[in-house]
């Protein structure tokens, strides 16, 4: 059988060349039917033919080059005269209109000429048809109108920023072409378009801007800021590469937001600190959400969200100093109550209410940022340190919260309210630097509620302990702890020796109650030798023989200045009940017989310090209620006045407490505070020297401030003269070439 004649190439492209030129009419909208399955086999057949001739009819080449020249034939022909005669919109329609035809073309062609793919062009690692196609667009038509191309998409992008309505559609086709002719890169979209872009973007913001800040308040700004933003992400999600959203975000941000973040925020009557005044927190809201975006946005905002807070404690300082002294004006000669003045207790109110206000602000308007929560915490470590009309806050908070926790205190709250407050003022404990000073004013004022069962409950008393706890840790409320629970103790006690009395059939000419409490938790408390009148004598006998049954190697000291007894006064006019200290009993217990005493009588007879007489004497001849007459009925205890009792004395009331004159603890919990420092800065000096052997002075210092910091802040003198101590106590000693350097002494 004869070999079939081999197609010359001229004569195969002859072929081919219709079936182009019928691609081309249809492409072009001319009067043409659609390629029917018979015409598509003949012209992939007469490809393969000629790619499967033997040499040198193999046309393999020839026919790849020819695909080439078929587009481009095609672009010069009709594409790029129909793009030249257009612009702006009506040009970016043509070019969407071109581009799909021009894939149709691609598409068919590749069909066509299939075969060069499946060989020729693998084995020669060649483009790919498909990508010779888009190559020959690229080269060609996007290099010819790009740069108009770009110029209309700006333009309608700025129409659009202006208000306009545009056809994001036709945008989102056009941007799609220059990613596309990119073939997998993003350079020509990024190179030829997104750069320009940005330029342009940032320029259009700069004049906004700049018009914005001069005409609008900061509020109206930061709106149309926020505004300008969501529409810029609005464009991205439309029509925009995400890719560009964060670069262009960026330019918005640089223009709008940080060029003119200090000038907006220090606006007169409408920047930060006016939003702060006036509580705006919608508008403080959207500046965090605005100036979060750009680096180091916050800072300014943050700073100044401290002086305005730090700035309003200091006003509520400055008011109840003010307040004080004009009631000491007022007041001047009467006796100072112990437990703070209202408008102190109302000082710490108002604390508490500021410190709930603006953590408020930092959870709603800024997002519970650390960088605010930070602000805030030095804001009141600010203020909270300062002394107040001569207290400090730690004292102030130690009243506030006996005011809360005893019985008859002046805040009149529900359960669930004084547990909301005791949490409250805890967490402004936080901000004391002094916390060792608190610890002591409160122990001093938990003892007084204890001892004289003032407190109104034992939930509380418990519950407040155990947030103390977990501020400031275990050793903080050890004593504290220990001293509740001694009251606890100290009623089954006081059960004991009742069943203990019926039991040997001891009858006491008193009713008696002793509270036994554990030395180490409690305050100190003045101990003297007092003489007791015979009625408490024998009942004092009676708990000792029971006592020391109970127990072993336990000794008793008696606490008189802490007791209270009920004594029946039976006056002319009527019997009273009368409500006294230990001390107060003792020393009317003297009157019985109704006999005149002397000072120095009833100083004998008592046993007592002259400082100690004249006080109990004045409390029951010169004060509220004058039990005792004096002779000379002045209201000053002289060493020669002499006293009786005042049989005529009564009182609309059945039962009266007669008070003893306040003693001023103050004075003594700072010295008790200042002697534990003493202690505390030694124990840290020997423990970090005993782990550190060797350390230099500066070195020293510094971490005995770190361990102590959280109790109270340390003094460099006062650390300085405890290094000395030390030194001469043989703890510590000195280099001998190096003053600076210390060594620990085992």
């Amino acid at each position: 059988m004869a070999d079939k004649k081999p197609i010359e190439l001229e004569e195969g492209w002859a072929s081919m060349q219709q079936g182009i030129n019928k691609l081309v009419r249809l492409l072009e909208g001319e009067t043409e039917s659609q390629f029917n399955a018979e015409q598509y086999m003949m012209l992939y057949t007469t490809i393969y033919n000629m790619c499967t001739q033997k040499p040198p009819y193999d046309y393999s080449e020839q026919l790849y080059q020819r695909y080439r020249e078929a587009f481009n034939n095609y672009i010069n022909d009709k594409v790029l005269p129909s793009l030249r005669n257009h612009s702006d919109e009506v040009l970016l329609k043509e070019l969407y209109h071109r581009w799909n035809n021009h894939k149709v073309m691609v598409r068919w062609l590749s069909r066509f000429f299939n075969y060069l793919d499946r060989y020729y062009v693998l084995r020669h690692s060649l483009h790919p048809l498909k990508d010779v196609g888009l190559l020959c667009f690229r080269d060609q038509v996007y290099a010819d109108v790009k740069r108009n191309t770009r110029a209309a998409v700006l333009k309608l992008i700025e129409r659009e920023r202006e208000g306009e309505l545009i056809d994001k559609t036709l945008l989102k086709h056009i941007l799609d072409i220059f990613i596309e002719v990119g073939m997998g890169s993003m350079d020509c979209y990024e190179r030829d378009f997104e750069e320009v872009l940005l330029t342009e973007t940032a320029n259009y913001y700069k004049r906004k801007a700049s018009e914005w800040i001069n005409q609008d308040s900061c509020p109206d700004y930061m709106l149309k800021a926020e505004e300008c933003l969501r529409l810029e992400e609005e464009r991205v999600d439309n029509y925009l590469h995400p890719s560009t959203k964060l670069k262009l975000l960026k330019e918005v941000e640089n223009e709008v937001l940080t060029k003119y973040e200090n000038d907006l925020l220090q606006k007169e009557h409408s920047g930060c600190a006016a939003l702060l005044r006036d509580d705006k927190t919608d508008d403080l809201a959207r500046m965090y959400r605005l100036f979060s975006r750009i680096p180091k946005g916050l800072d300014p905002i943050a700073d100044c969200f401290k002086e305005h807070v730090e700035g309003e404690g200091m006003k509520l300082v400055k008011e109840v100093a003010e307040a004080v002294e004009a009631k000491k004006e007022k007041d001047s000669g009467k006796p100072s109550k112990d437990s703070g003045t209202s408008y102190e207790q109302q000082y710490v109110r108002q604390v508490i209410e500021l410190h709930d206000k603006y953590l408020t602000y930092v959870g709603t308007c800024f997002a519970n940022s650390s960088l605010f929560h930070k602000a805030l915490k030095e804001a009141f470590e600010g203020f909270c340190n300062k002394n107040v009309a001569g207290s400090t806050s730690a004292e102030l908070m130690a009243n506030f919260c006996d005011n809360l926790l005893k019985k008859g205190g002046s805040e009149k709250l529900s359960d669930e309210a004084i547990e909301e407050t005791l949490e409250k003022v805890v967490k402004l404990l936080a901000y004391i630097s002094d916390k060792d000073l608190f610890a002591e004013f409160y122990r001093k004022r938990l003892a007084r509620r204890l001892l004289q069962d003032k407190s109104a409950s034992d939930d509380h008393e418990r519950s407040i302990l155990t947030r103390l706890k977990q501020q400031c840790g275990a050793q903080f409320t050890s004593k504290m702890e220990g001293m509740v629970t001694d009251l606890q103790l100290a009623r089954e006690k006081q059960q004991n020796f009742d069943e203990w009395r019926q039991r040997k059939n001891k009858q006491l000419p008193i009713d008696m109650s002793v509270t036994v409490l554990t030395t180490g938790f409690w305050p100190t408390y003045k101990s003297m030798d007092l003489a007791l009148p015979a009625e408490m004598v024998e009942g004092i006998a009676a708990f000792k023989e029971f006592y020391e049954d109970e127990t072993k190697h336990r000794k008793l000291t008696w606490v008189y200045t802490q007791g209270t007894a009920v004594l029946k006064g039976n006056f002319d006019p009527k019997s009273l009940e009368l409500v006294l200290s230990t001390l107060q009993a003792a020393t009317l217990l003297l009157f019985n017989e109704g006999e005149e005493l002397s000072y120095s009588e009833v100083q004998e007879r008592l046993n007592l310090q002259e400082e100690d007489v004249t006080r109990l004497l004045h409390s029951l001849s010169c004060a509220k209620y004058q039990i005792l007459v004096k002779d000379p009925q002045n209201k000053v205890i002289g060493k020669n006045d002499k006293f009786r009792l005042n049989v005529k004395f009564t009182d609309r009331m059945k039962r009266i407490k007669v008070p003893l004159p306040p003693t001023d603890e103050k004075k003594k919990v700072i010295e008790d505070v200042d002697k534990d420092r003493r202690y505390a800065i030694d124990a840290a000096i020997v423990r970090t020297m005993k782990s550190r052997k060797v350390l230099q002075h500066q070195q020293l210092v510094l971490e005995v401030v770190q361990q102590l910091s959280r109790m109270f802040k340390p003094d460099f003198k006062l650390i300085k003269k405890r290094i000395e101590d030390l030194i001469a106590r043989d703890y510590l000693e000195r280099d001998k070439d190096n003053p600076q350097l210390f060594k620990y002494l085992a």
